[in-house]
């Protein structure tokens, strides 16, 4: 069974740094296209980043600049990095892999994922 599975996440001051990992795991096929997303408590879920196995990225407005994945293609593992945290940070976010045989753009189209990982809470105090 095919599974993502995520670490890290947690509470931070504002201005601080976290790290995440995401991985999937049972497919030994690698999937090119990977997401990230965040969802705060009564809003609707949004695309944070995406990379493809190219290295290309892209990110939402909102965190350009301070936010930053990079990916472990063999092993289909996304590092998403934040910085400079500010309190509308503050979300639970997912990871999402698409299937191995995806073609179409690699985008935060949450259309886009097959597989979406359990969510690390995110805390952000000002």
């Amino acid at each position: 069974q095919v599974q993502m599975v995520e670490s890290g996440g947690g509470s931070v001051q504002a201005g601080g740094s976290l790290r995440l990992s995401c991985a999937v795991s049972g497919d030994p096929h690698p999937h090119s296209c990977m997401g990230w997303f965040r969802q705060a408590p009564g809003k609707e879920r949004e695309g944070v980043a995406a990379i493809d196995s190219d290295g290309e990225t892209t990110y939402a407005d909102s965190v350009e600049g301070r936010f930053t994945v990079s990916k472990d293609n063999a092993n289909s593992t996304l590092y998403p990095q934040m910085s400079d945290l500010k309190p509308g940070d503050a979300a639970m976010y997912y990871c999402a892999a698409a299937s191995p045989w995806f073609s179409g753009q690699c985008g935060t189209d949450t259309a886009t994922y097959t597989f979406w990982g359990q969510g690390s809470q995110v805390t952000v105090s000002s």
